[in-house]
């Protein structure tokens, strides 16, 4: 039945087909409701089971196996010490407390250098850092400080350390400045392994030797308006490069003469002996300033540098490297390329030879890198026995040693050599012998002393001279302007000084000081000087000259020897020279004279020094038993020789050393 409107009427109770469409409605409502819960729960599943997956993935990642730490650390290069992993290190009331007041203070600090306008402390900067963390890193920061004295603590400190890890000391290598490198370098006892070592070299051809090398860079460096020793040296390594090269062609005879003393048909001439001397002449050039530049532009540093690691079997290829790397580090310019080269390992391992020569060498040329503790510079030749390391004992005053004819720095101031067969219970003792007593004995003895030995060529003949120049260079006059120069460099003059001198080195002692009284320039060496020590020295003249100017074997007599002849009119001007100057100016002197003749070769048998030639007329004359060679080389610490020689020193600087 309808109703007004046209539409079905529904009795109650009725089961029409409106009610049907309703419930169809419903339940496809529930239908969709369910599948988009389905749909979104297992997005929602899938999601977190994703996330689940990747978080412990990650976690796995990042877990890391301590063991693979400590092998990494041996191999890398740069280090870092891993948090402790032990609970009680940072843990508990106690280091809590610590940390915090730690905290407190350091902002306390910061706000108070704030307010009054200065510096904050940088110690406190990491106050609150772990010890073992801080410490290493701490100390590195200190060293490039812009404070001196905080800087120099430093270094020491750090120097100190003995029981880090490998990878502590290679953190150390890796992160250091140059000027802390240097300073750990000569730092007493010092640890190798604060050093890097040098760079890898790259691989040469087999057939292209070093020697040639060598030649190219001789060749590459200027050749005009030289100086003759230098012109002399290099056309020397030169030739005997290109007869290495003939005689690998083959076809070569040698007849000797000025160049290499082999005489072989067809044979090799020893690289090793070639590089010898293309090395004495970068020796000579390096003496060059300008022509330390050129060495330095060409990859000179580096190649010797590969020299030196091919040559360690050769002392004396080695000995001069060090001499032109110390020649070089006079020159402040390069300092950087020097210790990029790899050289300061190298002079902190040789520093710990046990051979003196070697390391007062490696000592003079890492003084003169070292321009935060040495204000001096040390010219070629001019060596440093005490002290050689950086130290906090304030020097007093300074000991020159100066040798004579055919002598030099270190081996003309050794203990007097041992005969086993004569002396069996002194050759028990062997072991304490003195290669350098200045540089052992007197040192221990007078620590507050600087002691400076130097050296320069001296020759008996001319057919030997390794430099056959001028002979006015080889003269006392000549050679006194140019040791005065090079003393005032390393600082002679600014402090007391005694000097100490044999034979022939006397007279120059004698020169410099008359030459310095007559130059504004020089007036501190003459008004520090103290006292003057002569063994056997010819103030007279000596009986070798006589000898030498007669003999048939010495051809030629050098001119350091005809200088000597007894009662020449150039030594009695200079000694009525220092006389008048030496009594004004009131220094004490003490002489020592020979009394045994001296054996000079195997046939002859000589008093070099009359005692009456060793009076100079001032001062105390001990005559002594022994010869000439032996007058400077006391037989032990407590012979009288060393203990007389001892008590002068103390005497004359008893204000400076206090007792």
């Amino acid at each position: 039945m309808q109703n007004s409107y046209g539409l079905a009427k529904t009795e109650p109770g009725g089961s029409g087909c409106g009610a049907n469409l309703l419930i169809h409605a419903e339940e496809k409502k529930l239908f969709m409701i369910g599948k988009i819960a389905k749909v979104t729960g297992s997005l929602i599943l899938g999601g977190f089971v994703f996330i689940t997956y990747e978080v412990l993935s990650l976690k796995k990642l990042l877990q890391i196996d301590t063991q693979a730490i400590h092998q990494e650390k041996l191999k890398s290069y740069v280090y870092v010490r891993t948090t402790s992993l032990n609970p009680s290190e940072y843990q508990g009331i106690t280091y809590q407390a610590r940390r915090e007041i730690h905290k407190a203070v350091r902002k306390i600090l910061e706000t108070e250098a704030k307010i009054f306008r200065r510096p904050f402390n940088e110690q406190f900067s990491t106050f609150d850092g772990e010890d073992h963390e801080c410490a290493l890193w701490l100390l590195l920061k200190r060293s490039q400080s812009e404070d001196k004295e905080v800087r120099l603590q430093a270094v020491q400190d750090l120097a100190n350390n003995s029981h880090w890890h490998d990878y502590q000391y290679g953190t150390v290598a890796q992160t250091c400045d140059q000027r802390t490198a240097i300073g750990l370098a000569r730092s007493k006892d010092i640890d190798l392994r604060f050093f890097l070592p040098p760079p890898p070299m790259p691989k040469i051809k087999n057939d292209y030797p070093i020697e040639d090398e060598l030649r190219l860079l001789l060749v590459s460096l200027p050749q005009t308006d030289l100086d003759p020793c230098v012109q002399y040296f290099t056309s020397l390594a030169l030739r005997e490069s290109s007869q290495t090269l003939a005689a690998q062609r083959g076809g070569l005879w040698c007849f000797g003469g000025n160049g290499l003393p082999y005489c072989e048909t067809l044979s090799k001439i020893p690289s090793e002996t070639v590089e010898l001397f293309c090395l004495q002449a970068l020796v000579q050039h390096s003496k060059v300033p300008s022509h330390c530049d050129k060495i330095e532009a060409k990859g000179g540093l580096q190649l010797l540098q590969r020299i030196y690691q091919l040559r360690k079997d050769s002392a004396k290829i080695q000995r001069n490297i060090i001499r032109i790397i110390g020649n070089m580090a006079l020159d402040e310019r390069l300092h950087s390329s020097i210790v990029r080269a790899g050289w300061v390992s190298v002079l902190a391992e040789v520093m710990k030879s046990p051979h003196v020569i070697q390391s007062s060498h490696a000592s003079r040329a890492l003084a003169n890198l070292d321009r935060d503790t040495v204000k001096e510079k040390y010219p070629d030749g001019v060596y440093v026995l005490h002290p050689q390391y950086r130290s906090s004992q304030p020097i007093r005053a300074d000991i020159l040693f100066v040798h004579g004819l055919l002598g030099a720095a270190f081996k003309t101031w050794r203990q007097q050599d041992i005969d086993r067969h004569l002396d069996k219970k002194a050759s028990e003792g062997e072991e304490d012998y003195s290669q350098c007593w200045p540089k052992t004995w007197l040192a221990s003895d007078c620590p507050a002393l600087r002691i400076i030995s130097v050296e320069y060529d001296t020759h008996l003949s001319d057919w030997k001279a390794k430099c056959p120049v001028e002979a006015h260079r080889k003269s006392i006059a000549y050679r006194s302007n140019e040791l005065l120069d090079k003393l005032r460099a390393a600082g002679i003059g600014d402090r007391p000084l005694v000097w100490v001198s044999h034979s022939m080195g006397g007279l120059l002692v004698k020169k410099m000081l008359v030459d310095a009284s007559k130059n504004p320039e020089m007036d501190k060496i003459v008004n520090n000087t103290r006292g003057i020590i002569f063994y056997s020295v010819p103030h007279h003249g000596s009986q070798l000259a006589e000898y030498s100017i007669n003999a048939r074997y010495l051809l030629f007599p050098s001119v350091e020897v005809k200088e000597l002849s007894k009662d020449s009119p150039a030594l009695k001007e200079l000694n009525d020279d220092f006389l008048s100057f030496a009594k004004d100016k009131k220094f004490s002197v003490l002489s020592f004279a020979e009394t045994l003749p001296t054996h000079i070769g195997s046939m002859i048998k000589l008093h070099v020094v009359p005692l009456e030639s060793a009076k100079l007329g001032i001062g105390d004359l001990i005559p002594v038993d022994v010869n000439h060679l032996n007058i400077c080389k006391p037989r032990k610490k407590d012979a009288f020789l060393y203990q007389r020689t001892l008590k002068f020193i103390q005497d004359v600087l008893a204000q400076e050393l206090g007792d």
